[in-house]
């Protein structure tokens, strides 16, 4: 343990958030910029360094969470940085993105307040970017074997990462016109600034993997030519077909899902834009959904300068407090404030929209919602609580529905589906179809960035075994392994 009388001595801080006027005028990070600098080593040594550390069953990646934390407190950076890639590739990726349930999992919130896993996780990173501590690590000799990777959210960065490392020609390809998938144009730039993914992108190109974008693989490039061109294909294309509302109305204009909304606002802030052309500016929007995505549709309609916004959310608002259900060491499902949240903006939970109205120019003008409630495991509308909202923008922030097979890459490629429509695959994350693999959400469905990293790091281990009949890569999760965090 780090320091015995750390949890004892030392209260729970956290990285302080910039004034909600001040972030509001910019897209940059709402976090105070060295904030975490003054307090992160007395955080890290509240960690207890248990005999039995939950935190590592909370992680989808294993991360060596009390070993890091142990030389933060000790400020030995360096040593933190290397037990900190020694398991997750992008750790400055998930300590900005991930929801942590390796807090949840931590022994010290059975009773007080977990460590700030995810703040130390961030201050590592951060340090040694800035002292030059993360360097290239081009292989010492080629395989003579090659992979192609489909897709280049953190799935596939991952598998590419550690195939390339391990001696493989490796390339990516990327529908959209830059590499990063969701990191790149789902999440907001207030979440997580794009240099995080340039510099990773960089460091990736000086180890030797080769990235090509706009290319969709099944429309640009069939299936049968890219498998003639390489000796292994891993598919981590994604989960990225988005859930529906259909209900009367959803037709009319200024009605979009939110993976068409969003991306428009990291194009102007790539400066592809001088003006986003799905915009928030002056009008009432409605978020439909309650989850992370939505939360992000809030943030960016602040930023754009919205009349009002509205987030709906069909369940019930959750439990502050930990649910009986839900006991430690799982993830709670637990009210949640984010900085979206924070900036303004009204939260409506237990609603359903009913239909959408639109004006004589065919745009959405007004929601139509009524209440709902479980009744005999059943959701019911409750009589007598319609409303009706002012809307000129909505976005559907209801989830995903499975990977896209409207491309032809499934088709193509003969890929076999499970009942949820995710690609299938074996322990090795093999599909049905020979020396063709799956990691992330397209065969997982719509998870967690730390499931995406640990899964494609899996990934990659069973190509390497596949292409030379052994691999020293590590292998952190199994598809079958649920763990504590689905």
């Amino acid at each position: 343990m780090a320091d015995p009388k750390g949890f004892l001595t030392t209260g729970r801080e956290t990285a302080c958030s910039r004034p909600v006027a001040e972030r509001l005028g910019d897209w940059n990070e709402v976090y105070v910029p060295g904030s975490l600098l003054p307090i992160i080593s007395k955080q890290a040594g509240r960690c207890m360094d248990c005999g039995i550390p939950f935190c590592h069953n909370g992680c989808p990646l294993g991360n060596l969470i009390p070993e890091w934390n142990d030389f933060a407190y000790r400020e030995d950076w360096s040593a933190a940085a290397e037990r900190l890639h020694a398991t997750n590739n992008f750790p400055e990726f998930t300590g900005r993105l991930c929801p942590a349930p390796c807090e949840s999992a931590c022994v010290l919130g059975i009773n007080q307040p977990a460590v700030t896993i995810k703040n130390v996780e961030v201050s590592i990173i951060d340090k040694a970017w800035d002292n030059g501590g993360v360097t290239p690590q081009p292989p010492e000799r080629l395989s003579g074997k090659t992979a192609a990777v489909i897709g280049s959210g953190p799935a596939g960065l991952a598998a590419a990462q550690q195939l390339t490392r391990a001696g493989h020609t490796v390339v990516v390809y990327e529908r959209a016109d830059r590499i990063g998938g969701l990191l790149r144009y789902g999440i907001p730039e207030f979440k997580m600034e794009k240099v995080h993914i340039n510099r990773r992108i960089e460091q990736m190109r000086a180890e030797g993997t080769k990235f090509r974008t706009g290319i969709e693989i099944g429309r640009d490039l069939s299936a049968t030519d890219l498998r003639k061109r390489f000796d292994a294909v891993v598919v981590a294309a994604g989960a990225t077909v988005s859930r529906d509302l259909p209900v009367p109305g959803r037709e009319l204009g200024g009605i979009h899902f939110a993976m068409e909304y969003l991306p428009l606002a990291n194009k102007v802030q790539e400066g592809d834009f001088m003006a986003p052309p799905i915009t928030a500016e002056g009008k009432h929007v409605i978020v439909i959904g309650g989850g992370d995505t939505g939360a992000d549709c809030v943030g960016t309609a602040h930023r754009q300068g919205a009349a009002s916004v509205t987030q709906l959310e069909i369940m019930p608002r959750p439990s502050e407090d930990r649910p009986t259900g839900q006991p430690w060491p799982t993830f709670p499902m637990l009210y949640k404030v984010t900085s979206a949240h924070e900036e303004g903006g009204e939260r409506i939970y237990s609603v359903s929209t009913t239909h959408f109205e639109g004006d004589e120019d065919g745009n959405v003008q007004a929601l139509h919602l009524v209440e709902v409630a479980f009744e005999d495991g059943k959701l019911v509308q409750k009589a007598g609580t319609e409303r009706v909202l002012p809307a000129q923008l909505v976005t559907l922030a209801m989830g995903f529905t499975g990977t896209d097979q409207a491309n032809g890459l499934v088709e193509q490629f003969g890929l076999e589906l499970d009942a949820r429509g995710n690609v299938e695959r074996d322990a090795s994350y093999a599909t049905n179809v020979d020396g063709v693999f799956v990691a992330g959400d397209a065969g997982r469905g719509q998870s967690l960035i730390v499931w995406a990293i640990a899964e494609g790091r899996s990934a990659a281990r069973g190509v390497d075994r596949f292409l030379t009949g052994t691999s020293a890569l590590p292998y952190p999760v199994k598809p079958t392994d649920r763990s504590l965090m689905a």
